[in-house]
């Protein structure tokens, strides 16, 4: 059902994980990155074809923090 990848590193005394594939299906990449009890989502959107007359790359960042 999904195709979830998972991969993991030591990073210092903690584990690095780097997780792709299961949540946020609806964007075209998704990573869950965690390290010890802190997790950070990163989202990424694009059009297909690029808007004619556009000169420049649009970037929109969404910050949010959770205890």
């Amino acid at each position: 059902m999904f195709d979830v990848k998972t991969k993991s590193m030591q990073w210092g005394e903690e584990t690095l994980t780097l997780e792709t594939g299961k949540v946020a299906r609806q964007a075209d990449g998704t990573v869950i990155a965690t390290l010890g009890e802190t997790s950070v989502m990163a989202n990424v959107t694009f059009a297909k074809e690029p808007k004619p007359g556009q000169d420049f790359f649009p970037l929109t960042v969404h910050y949010q923090e959770k205890y």
